[in-house]
């Protein structure tokens, strides 16, 4: 692995930190990590739907809430990391890279999903409240697709804001994440959850990459700082606090952003040693985390499909095991729909097409790419 170069300093046109660009080989632990989150976001939903359809918990319930502290601003810290790359581009050229990207991906996607649900959604009102629900998720986040939403709309106050000192900037992203905002309205609320992890990642994206190297030159001493945070996070995760609002230690205020940031950073500890020791799991890591924002748009299709075949036929009656099942369907359908369509027509489902860019649009590799750095 290549060492690293360059501390975080300050651009003459920005009072944001930038991050030096990673060198090619120093991307692998970063794939990894995002396997990590994306395989752990689809067990949440996988497992939560499966408990729910056949009234009982198994023993994916149990990871899915350890997990719970730090999945998701993980997911945001690591998609935060290469932002700064682009922070002082051009207005067209950065809308096309951070919110054309994503907004072409949000759209398609949310048409698809809401096309399979589309008794539901209408409820017997037809055409004109399908449309009216289109439209509301221009303005709302649809579904499990807010990711999405929130990472164009992140990149766009990032970029507004990049030239107000990054210690306010942080300590205001700090603030309304302890409040914590609850406005009922789930983008204003999850902006003010997350933004401070995303953030956290741009400012601090040569810091993050030196607790990598970190960890994997003291693999001892990372391992046993894991073990550490794998028991204080248990502690804090299970403790319940009797509070409605805040049901266990991990999610009281303050303490749910620094149990949050632990766990994004020792996920990321974590995959710098998986790096290091290599092997068949980290490859798969890999394989997973390379195309996780093509997981995140197809997984909830075949969850569904195969969660509600489960229970129909009730094939499997220990729900642990019928989670298991369909996390695991979650996941590789979605790859495996991904390499199918790669080199037809349908790449469109996962590779923005050329008409659909405001900016000179990228060659296809590159497009592919893009997906793996959101």
């Amino acid at each position: 692995m290549a060492g690293y170069t360059g501390g975080n300093r300050l651009s003459h046109e920005s009072a944001m930190p930038h991050a030096t660009p990673p060198t090619p080989g120093r991307l692998a632990w970063v794939d990894v990590a995002k396997g990590i989150c994306i395989i752990l976001v689809v067990m949440m939903h996988s497992t939560l739907g499966v408990g729910e359809a056949m009234g009982g918990e198994g023993f994916l319930h149990t990871v899915v809430a350890f997990a719970k502290p730090f999945r998701i601003p993980d997911f945001f810290l690591l998609s935060g990391l290469f932002v700064g790359r682009v922070l002082d581009r051009d207005w067209r050229l950065f809308g096309d890279r951070r919110v054309v990207h994503f907004a072409y991906f949000y759209l398609l996607w949310t048409l698809i999903q809401s096309a399979v649900k589309y008794g539901p959604i209408t409820d017997g009102a037809g055409p004109g409240a399908f449309a009216a629900h289109l439209a509301q998720a221009l303005v709302e986040p649809y579904s499990t697709l807010w990711f999405i939403y929130l990472l164009a709309v992140f990149s766009v106050v990032t970029k507004l804001t990049r030239r107000v000192p990054w210690p306010l900037l942080l300590g205001a992203a700090a603030l309304i994440e302890i409040l914590p905002v609850e406005t009922g309205i789930l983008l204003v609320d999850e902006f003010c959850a997350r933004y401070v992890y995303f953030l956290g990642g741009a400012l601090f994206a040569e810091r993050i990459f030196r607790v990598a190297d970190a960890a994997r030159a003291r693999a001892g001493l990372a391992l046993a700082g894991l073990a550490a945070w794998a028991l204080l996070n248990g502690v804090l995760a299970f403790t319940p606090t009797g509070l409605p609002a805040h049901p266990t230690l991990a999610s009281l205020p303050v303490v749910s952003l620094m149990i949050g940031t632990a766990g994004a950073l020792a996920i990321v500890a974590t995959a710098a040693l998986l790096t290091r020791a290599g092997g068949a799991v980290t490859a798969a890591l890999r394989h997973v985390g390379e195309r996780s924002i093509v997981v995140y748009l197809a997984f909830f299709l075949p969850m569904a499909a195969t969660r509600i075949a489960l229970v129909k036929t009730g094939a499997i009656s220990d729900v642990g095991l019928a989670s298991l099942v369909v996390t695991v369907a979650a996941i590789l359908v979605p790859l495996a729909l991904e390499r199918l369509v790669r080199h037809t027509p349908a790449r469109f489902l996962f590779v923005r097409p050329r008409a659909f860019h405001i900016a000179p649009a990228r060659p296809a590799r590159a497009e592919v790419a893009a997906l793996r750095s959101a």
